[in-house]
Parts: C-alpha cells; sequence; structure tokens
C-alpha cells in the first residue's frame, strides 16, 4: 500500500464522509507556486488553486514571511477585547482597493460563509426589511443563511429547515436561453421577469436585499451580463434594496480586477470576500458603503476569532504581492491564453458547447453535440481522471458536474501553463477519439 492510500484510508477511519472528497484519493505533502507534491512525492499541476485561494500561489515566500513574523508576536486576542494593528491596517487596505461609491467601511471574520452571513445582517438592520433574493446555481456557503441561499441541492441534503424569507430567482445564464435571443434582449426579459417577483413572491418593500455572485463559482463560472448587473443596480436604487455582490471566489485578481463587478461598472451596497484574500489562512471580510456598515448595532456582528492577527498579515502580504507582481494584469493575460487554446479545442470536438468566464476565471462546458440540455457529466468525469494520470488537478462544476473550471494560481509560469492546457487538450481528444472509435 502507497503511503497516499495508507493516508487516504487513515481518512475514511476518522472523518465523516459528509467532508465532501472532490479529488479522489488525491494527498499533499508539501505545494510551492502551482505545484503540488502528493505523500509519496509525486508532483501535479494545481489547475484548483484550492479552490479558488491561492491566486499568489502556493506558500509565497513574503506570505510565509509575515505568518512567521506576526506568529512570534500576537496570535490571539480577540479584536472586540482589543484592537490592534493588522486589523485595522487591512480595513484600511480594503476600503482603499474597493470603494463603495462614498465612505467606505469594512469587517473581517473567518470564511466566505461567515462574509455572507454578516452582510445579510447588515442588510437586514439596515433596511429593517426581512427577506432576501438570492439566484438559482448560486453557491453562498454551508452556514445555515448561506446553505439557504444555495441553490445546489447536494450541500444541503437532509438539513432544512432552512432560514426563512429568503427567495431564488434564476440566474441570466445565456448559453442556457432555448430562445437564443441576443444578450441585449435577454437582459431585458430577465429584468422583467424578475421584478415579476415582487408581484408573485415579496413586495419590494419587502426586500432587505439582493446577493448575487457576479460570476457563478460552484454554478458553473457563468458570468451575469453587465447590463444586467446594471439592471439590478437601476432596480435597487429605486426600490431602496441593497445591492450585495458576493465576490468570495471572484474577487482578488482572479477576473482581471480586485472584483469582478468592476466589469459592469457598478459599486454595490456591500460586498464579500474570503479565498484568495488570505494567500492560504482563512479570512474574510464584508466591505460596503458607511453608512450602511454603521447601520449595524453595537455585538450583532464579529466572532471571536474574526480578522486574526495572523490571517490578517497573511492577507496584508498577499494584497501587497498582488499589487508588486500586478496579478490582475496576469489574469488577463492567462484568460486570454485559456480562452483562446478552449475555442479552438472546441472546434475539434462536438463534447464542448460553450468557452467562458472573466479573467483567468474560465469555464467550459462539456455537453454532447454541443447541446446545453444535454449535459456532459459523464465525459467530463472521463477527462478529470484522465488529467490526474497525465499530472494535472482540475474540479468540475455547475449541477451537472459538466463544466471544467480553471482556478490556476496566478503566479504560474507560462511554461507551467502550457502544459497545463496541453493536458487537458489530450485529455479531451483521447476521450473523443475512443467515442468515435
Amino acid at each position: 500500500m502507497s503511503r497516499s492510500e495508507s493516508l487516504v484510508d487513515r481518512r475514511h477511519a476518522v472523518v465523516p464522509r459528509g467532508v465532501g472528497q472532490f479529488a479522489g484519493d488525491l494527498t499533499v505533502d508539501r505545494a510551492r507556486g502551482a505545484l503540488l507534491v502528493d505523500v509519496d512525492g509525486n508532483e501535479l499541476l494545481d489547475f484548483t488553486g484550492g479552490i479558488g485561494v491561492m491566486n499568489v500561489g502556493h506558500c509565497d515566500e513574503r506570505v510565509v514571511a509575515a505568518i512567521r513574523e506576526q506568529a512570534g508576536k500576537l496570535l490571539h486576542t480577540c479584536f472586540h477585547v482589543a484592537t490592534y494593528e493588522t486589523y485595522v491596517a487591512l480595513c484600511e487596505e480594503l476600503v482603499g482597493l474597493l470603494p463603495h461609491g462614498g465612505p467606505t467601511k469594512a469587517m473581517l471574520v473567518n470564511s466566505g460563509s461567515e462574509a455572507v452571513e454578516n452582510a445579510v445582517k447588515i442588510a437586514r438592520q439596515a433596511s429593517g426589511r426581512q427577506a432576501v433574493i438570492c439566484f438559482t446555481e448560486a453557491f453562498h456557503g454551508r452556514t445555515m443563511m448561506g446553505m439557504t441561499l444555495t441553490s445546489k441541492t447536494r450541500y444541503k441534503l437532509g438539513c432544512g429547515p432552512y432560514a426563512p424569507e429568503v427567495y431564488r430567482a434564476p440566474y441570466p445564464r445565456l448559453f442556457h436561453d432555448v430562445s437564443r435571443r441576443g444578450e441585449q434582449d435577454f437582459v431585458r426579459d430577465q429584468l422583467a421577469s424578475f421584478e415579476e417577483l415582487f408581484a408573485n413572491l415579496v413586495t419590494a418593500d419587502q426586500v432587505a436585499a439582493i446577493i448575487i455572485e457576479p460570476v457563478l463559482g460552484e454554478g458553473g463560472f457563468v458570468p451575469a451580463p453587465f447590463g444586467y448587473l446594471r439592471g439590478l443596480r437601476e432596480l435597487c436604487d429605486r426600490t431602496g434594496i441593497l445591492l450585495i455582490c458576493d465576490e468570495v471566489q471572484s474577487g482578488f485578481c482572479r477576473t482581471g480586477r480586485w472584483a469582478a463587478y468592476e466589469h459592469a461598472g457598478i459599486v454595490p451596497d456591500l460586498s464579500t470576500y474570503a479565498k484568495s484574500m488570505g494567500g492560504g489562512l482563512p479570512i474574510g471580510a464584508v466591505v460596503g458603503r458607511a453608512e450602511v456598515m454603521d447601520a449595524a448595532q453595537p455585538s450583532t456582528l464579529g466572532g471571536t476569532f474574526g480578522g486574526n492577527p495572523v490571517a490578517c498579515a497573511a492577507a496584508l502580504a498577499t494584497i501587497s504581492v498582488m499589487k508588486e507582481l500586478d496579478l490582475n494584469a496576469r489574469a488577463t493575460q492567462i484568460g486570454d491564453v485559456l480562452r483562446t487554446r478552449f475555442q479552438r479545442l472546441a472546434e475539434r470536438t462536438s463534447l464542448i458547447g460553450d468557452v467562458r468566464g472573466l479573467g483567468a476565471m474560465i469555464g467550459v462546458e462539456f455537453c454532447h453535440d454541443r447541446d446545453a440540455q444535454r449535459p456532459a457529466g459523464d465525459a467530463l468525469t472521463t477527462i478529470t481522471e484522465g488529467c490526474r494520470a497525465r499530472g494535472l488537478v482540475i474540479l468540475p462544476a455547475g449541477r451537472n458536474g459538466n463544466v471544467l473550471r480553471v482556478l490556476c494560481p496566478l503566479v504560474i509560469t507560462d511554461d507551467e501553463l502550457e502544459r497545463g492546457i496541453s493536458t487537458i487538450e489530450q485529455s479531451v481528444l483521447a476521450l473523443t477519439q475512443k467515442t468515435h472509435a
């Protein structure tokens, strides 16, 4: 038995099966940049980035140094007990990078789920309303409110009852529009359909917030059309509803901007972050208009470990590295390469129905005969296994598990990027040839 097999067996003996295992029997001993090394010493190229966490790469020296320095200075006091430098400095950095239309404030938590929970609490207190509208295909976490807002039933089987006063609208997925309208007509009709919720489900004056991922993450890497996001912003301005953008997976350079909503030229009232913000350590944030953030009553926000000093130091170093390396520009370059190569690959196989995304957040949807109504999750499973055998780790996304998502570290070298794309091409074409044999 290999060391990897032994470690996985030990996992099964003590860890409950409810803790998901998305990459089979994969193990890891150490990592650097865009490379993983398993416990047997095998090197693998990482196109998952810890599910969107490692934009600055695994174990960046500057991030590790900041962690070590802070760990020797202050591990914890709780920000509710004593104010410390790294928390305040990180909030200053966040409001500078992500201004929300004027005076802006930020608060820190441990994860994306906590960021979403707190954003909803803030929105309810600021608006004096209770209802929240979310979207199909959304993923907002596994806590009670996060799980309720999350669409995919796989993540909440047997976990109800869910939080009340949550309503769901269809996410604007242009590729799945069977009428094949142009984008402008599609957006117009989707926004009109959205407003019907106010007549059929909940009145606008009861809605505290609309929460949307500008690019669906687990839902299949689908960017919301910019016109749709602008329409939501106008609707919120008109009705007094607060707009929350969940940027947990799309934020911090992944799409070529600090936040994906910037592509649409809008500013939300609140936005949530985590994942790549911490360079590998658990930390999240809610950023928003100061008057909205300050509407929350004292002691209704926060938590014991929120904005831990070491995690804050890691985040500050991570943001510094992102600026120094201009990872927004690098994400755009990576995305251009990925999109071009995947579109060429789509010309060689009828299994690829759509190539889409923003910056380096690129998704490839696999469908039989390019038909959006015939998802090919089975094919992507085989392709994923083929990539793994060739030394590349990838993960699927989407309701039907038929979207290949790329979340490679943005510090990936050109040679590593080429190797990863070539591996995907080989795995896809090998399946295509086998199918047609």
